[in-house]
């Protein structure tokens, strides 16, 4: 049932202009101390550049909800990001990993310092799979705009190269965690971090990828 829930709301978002039927993604709030709501302008600001660019029909303002809730499976695409801890309760984990093989899709942008952190507590939720890293030639990099290296690089801090890792069930990708790249900070609004306007543009393509490689899966 859940699983024809999300699949509905993909319907409704490929509608391209139809009434009515935008879908609302939403960021997820996590427990452990991690500053889950870091970036608040990041994804309104995907949502708009998707909406424009690939003629989408998102709700603007994406909603916030915590793991554990019945609401997370009114959104076909969650989204994390943050610097510090995060915990997963065991219901939270068990809930989360219903939703995802249900048809969700989790999006994980570590905003440097929670790489430890989801690795310890994405095993809760799947012990039995592994991150995998993408090469470039994954079709997530080769949607509308195309990153022939890969995942780009947004903000240097540490000057580690940028990986993308996706977990699967099956052939469908239902986690995307996005490492050494911060492509939250260049889909933010542009007086906070400067960016020049081709490094968030970079962001907001490979963002608009994420979303058009998900809802065409």
């Amino acid at each position: 049932m859940r699983k024809v829930f999300l699949l509905i709301f993909s319907i409704a978002f490929l509608q391209v202009g139809a009434q009515n039927q935008a879908v609302k993604i939403a960021l997820l709030k996590y427990n452990g101390g991690g500053d889950w709501y870091a970036n608040p302008t990041s994804l309104p600001n995907l949502i708009a550049y998707c909406n424009t660019n690939l003629k989408t029909n998102i709700n603007p303002e994406p909603a916030t909800i915590e793991i554990g809730t019945p609401e997370l499976f009114n959104y076909p695409f969650v989204h994390i990001t943050g610097h510090g801890n995060i915990i997963f309760s065991e219901s939270e984990a068990n809930n989360l990993r219903a939703y995802l093989e249900g048809g969700g899709f989790l999006h994980v942008d570590d905003n440097y310092g929670i790489d430890e952190f989801f690795r310890r507590e994405i095993k809760k939720v799947f012990p039995d799979k592994e991150l995998v890293e993408l090469p470039p030639s994954h079709p997530i990099f080769h949607q509308k705009y195309k990153f022939n290296e890969g995942l780009p690089k947004i903000h240097e801090h540490d000057n580690k190269p940028p990986q993308a890792f996706g977990i699967f069930i099956g052939e469908r990708m239902v986690c995307l965690y996005t490492h050494e790249s911060d492509l939250g900070d260049g889909w933010e609004d542009a007086d906070v971090h400067n960016d020049p306007a081709e490094v968030r543009e970079k962001a907001l393509k490979m963002g608009a990828n994420i979303i058009q490689y998900v809802f065409g899966q």
